[in-house]
This record gives structure tokens, C-alpha cells and sequence, in this order.
């Protein structure tokens, strides 16, 4: 096992990682590791989207575009 000493963590992120560790009933550095290991070992796929990926889902179409078109292209591929 190897160790890793954080830094200049900010308060705020110390003070929650606190408050998730007490409402798991854990030590803060098992919600660290954990929390480490989440993030890291997520398949790409099941990672969360950005903030900039999400505000970009809710833009408007650039053009407008034949939604009945698309479904029977997703059909047509077996995109269902």
C-alpha cells in the first residue's frame, strides 16, 4: 500500500469530506480512499458529465431538423 499526503486541500473540502465520513460512520481517510477509488476506477461511461456538457444539452438547434427523419435513421441503424 502506498501513502499520499494532501496538501492545501481547502477547508471546504476537508469539512465535507468530515460530513460524508460521519454519515457513512467511517474515518475521513476511508472516504478519502474511497472517494479516490471511485473516481479513478469509474469506467469512462458511467463517469459524470461536466458542468460544460450538461449546459450543452439544454442549447437550442443550430438548424432546425426533421426529428421524425432522425428516429427513422436510429431505427434504420438499430439504434432504438
Amino acid at each position: 500500500m502506498a501513502t499520499l499526503m494532501i496538501r492545501n486541500l481547502p477547508d471546504d473540502i476537508k469539512r465535507e469530506l468530515r460530513k460524508r465520513a460521519a454519515n457513512r460512520g467511517v474515518s475521513m481517510e476511508q472516504e478519502a480512499r474511497d472517494t479516490l477509488a471511485r473516481s479513478v476506477l469509474a469506467p469512462a461511461g458511467r463517469r459524470k458529465p461536466s458542468i460544460e456538457a450538461m449546459s450543452k444539452l439544454g442549447k437550442k438547434p443550430e438548424r432546425p431538423f426533421d426529428l421524425k427523419k432522425v428516429s427513422d435513421e436510429m431505427w434504420d441503424a438499430g439504434l432504438q
